[in-house]
C-alpha cells in the first residue's frame, strides 16, 4: 500500500524519533521509498500502481501503453506517463523502476484516457488511439504520409494490423485537439486505407 511520509510518521508516534524509524525500515528493506514523502509498505503488485501518485496529474502512455496493448514488440522497462503544463520532462528513479513524465497539450490531456484495474489496483491509461497519438506528437514532424508510415512501421516498429485497427473517428477528434502535423498525417493515412 502506498503511504505518504506524514502518515507513516504519525503511525510511529510511539517512537522517540518516528522519522528515524521510517529511515531504518527503508534501510532494512521492509518498506520501499518511492520518492521523498512517498513509501510502499507492502508488496509491489505492478509498476503502474504508483505512477499517478509520484507526479500528477498524469496517465500512463507512450511506450508503456504501446507495449501494454502489443502495438510495439518491445517490453517497456520503465513507466512513461503524460502530464500537462509542467513545461519540462521529469524522471523519477525508484527501487521499483524509473518513471518518465512528458507534457502533452492541455486540450488533449483528459481525452482518450480510461481507468483500468490490475490485480486490485486502479490506474489511468491512454486508449490505443491516444498512446499512438501521444508518441507521434513527441516525434519530429514528418513531411507526408509515406514518411509517417516509415516512421511508424520501420523506426517505431508499430504493428501494422494494430494501426489499421485504430478507430478513425477517435483519431480525427484527437487530431483536432493536438494541432500536430504527425497526428494529422495519421488521420490522413487511416482515412486513405479505410
Amino acid at each position: 500500500m502506498l503511504e505518504f511520509g506524514e502518515m507513516m510518521i504519525d503511525s510511529f508516534g510511539d517512537y522517540s524519533n518516528p522519522a528515524m524509524k521510517v529511515t531504518r525500515l527503508v534501510k532494512d528493506g521492509q518498506i520501499i521509498r518511492i520518492k521523498n514523502g512517498l513509501y510502499e509498505t507492502g508488496r509491489i503488485i505492478n509498476n503502474f500502481q504508483p505512477a499517478q501518485v509520484i507526479y500528477g496529474p498524469s496517465y500512463i502512455s507512450f511506450d508503456t501503453a504501446l507495449s501494454y496493448y502489443g502495438i510495439i514488440p518491445e517490453f517497456a522497462y520503465h513507466v512513461s506517463c503524460a502530464t500537462y503544463r509542467k513545461h519540462k520532462d521529469k524522471v523519477f528513479r525508484t527501487d521499483i523502476c524509473s518513471y518518465y513524465y512528458t507534457d502533452v497539450p492541455a486540450d488533449v490531456f483528459s481525452y482518450g484516457v480510461e481507468t483500468h484495474e490490475l490485480e486490485g489496483y486502479v490506474f489511468r491509461l491512454a486508449t490505443r488511439e491516444k498512446c499512438v497519438c501521444d508518441k507521434l506528437y513527441k516525434m519530429p514532424p514528418m513531411k507526408d504520409t509515406d514518411e509517417l508510415r516509415i516512421l511508424m512501421y520501420d523506426d517505431l516498429r508499430f504493428d501494422e494490423d494494430d494501426i489499421r485497427g485504430l478507430n478513425y473517428n477517435e483519431i480525427s477528434i484527437l487530431a483536432d485537439r493536438y494541432g500536430c502535423r504527425n497526428v494529422r498525417l495519421l488521420e490522413d493515412y487511416l482515412g486513405a486505407i479505410a
